[in-house]
């Protein structure tokens, strides 16, 4: 977990206003201790158990299988993140876009796949200058049309470009993102990038995680409808010879339900496939939205453990207006809501009590810019009350958009005291 040079200071929300800047190694010897109030409230914290179990678990879980990980790097945007991924054997890191993949390129990520098209002339440019600035890099990006393709060749013309891009073709599914949708639009494309001089068909890329319902046979049927079509479209490619090396990569896998496209990623097509898992989200996971669709995996799997949530939002009661409402000091530019409000988990005095979990009937119904509307039982004990100026922790859903609030999150052992910290470059 390493970025060298990176320097943590008061222009980083949840820093010490008043403090001088710190490096990583100089964080780790403050000895913040979040429960006694040493850091300002709101503040994103990663926990270091649970970060390295999930770690561990998804590193396990492609060995088992014969498959490699490129996680998605967009979710955290953290190059600190990044690499404790790459060290624990990640076969590269996945992003969405040329500007995040330059980020990712130049915190030495030696493979960059990108799950998205390009198509405008700037990102070219940019994705032509950045394998110039990074010698050994390779890169991968999508392509799902013709037209796709005739745009490249008239950039590459334009610019006298005389080199080639690795490309995956994308097979999608109707109603849902970007990708070919039937066999013949797949069967052109393939056959266009093929004979193009400036492209060269690596393998075949889909995306299921948004079809995911938590039903396992719906969810299994849409699978096995998606993954058939690639294996035929694989075989056809092969058998025209338009695939430009002898292994082919074929990937898939967002983090809600990776394991049924894990069984397909290696088919027995007469030649080496590496077969890819894209799934991003898995290392910090969350609370809520991800944590029910990991159920149904441990289900599919007979497994009584998974992942587990890794990453909290600390806040302080700071006003309780009238009964029944307590006021915390986080909002919307600090926690995601796009799928799921925050869920409170647990409280303490702000003065280094222990974390104790929070009464049953608390929960957070609304969110402002900068408050979140903590509700509870105004007729229960005073002990399972809201008090002012204390700490509330809230599990998140999603956590792309939570890491996307902050610029640097605190990693804070299991009585949270700051033992290091990562930084993010959204």
């Amino acid at each position: 977990m390493t970025t060298p040079g990176a320097v943590f200071g008061h222009h980083l929300k949840g820093f010490p206003t008043g403090g001088a800047p710190l490096t990583r190694e100089q964080i780790r010897a403050q000895g913040w201790q979040l429960l006694r109030g040493d850091l300002a409230l709101p503040l994103a914290v990663v926990r270091r158990r649970e970060l390295m179990h999930n770690l561990h678990w998804m590193r396990d879980f492609c060995a088992q299988r014969g498959l490699f990980l490129a996680p998605h790097g967009k979710t955290s945007m953290s190059p600190e993140l990044w690499q404790l991924q790459l060290d624990a054997g990640a076969w590269g890191i996945s992003f969405a876009t040329v500007f995040q993949a330059a980020i990712g390129a130049r915190h030495g990520v030696p493979v960059l796949l990108i799950a998205n098209q390009v198509v405008q002339r700037a990102e070219l440019d940019a994705l032509a200058g950045l394998h110039t600035e990074c010698p050994g890099l390779r890169s991968m990006f999508l392509v799902d049309s013709v037209g796709q393709v005739d745009a490249i060749e008239a950039w590459a013309a334009d610019r006298a470009f005389c080199g080639h891009f690795e490309v995956l073709l994308e097979l999608g599914i109707a109603g849902q993102r970007t990708g070919t949708r039937t066999a013949e639009e797949a069967r052109r494309t393939a056959a266009r990038i093929a004979a193009s001089p400036v492209l060269q068909l690596a393998g075949i890329e889909c995306y299921e995680g948004t079809t995911a319902y938590c039903d396992h046979a719906r969810d299994r049927a849409t699978v096995q409808g998606l993954m058939d079509r690639v294996e035929a479209t694989a075989r056809k490619a092969i058998a025209r010879g338009w695939f430009a090396h002898e292994e082919i990569v074929l990937t898939a896998g967002g983090s809600a339900i990776f394991d049924l496209v894990a069984e397909r990623l290696l088919p027995d097509l007469g030649r080496p496939v590496r077969g890819v898992l894209r799934s991003g989200c898995y290392l910090t996971h969350d609370h809520q939205r991800y944590t029910r669709y990991l159920c149904c995996v441990g289900e599919r799997l007979n497994l009584k453990e998974t992942l587990k949530p890794a990453l909290e939002v600390l806040a302080c009661v700071q006003s309780q207006p009238e009964p029944g409402l307590a006021l915390l000091s986080m909002g919307k530019r600090d926690v995601a809501y796009d799928l799921d409000l925050p869920q409170p988990l647990w409280r303490s005095d702000g003065h280094g009590g222990a974390p104790l979990a929070v009464p049953a009937h608390w929960r957070i119904d609304a969110l402002n810019d900068q408050h979140a509307y903590l509700r509870y039982d105004a007729a229960a004990p005073l002990a399972e009350r809201p008090r002012l100026g204390e700490t509330v922790a809230s599990g998140i859903s999603h956590p792309c958009t939570t890491f996307d609030k902050w610029r640097w999150l605190p990693v804070v052992d299991e009585g949270y005291q700051v033992v290091d910290a990562v930084t993010t470059w959204f």
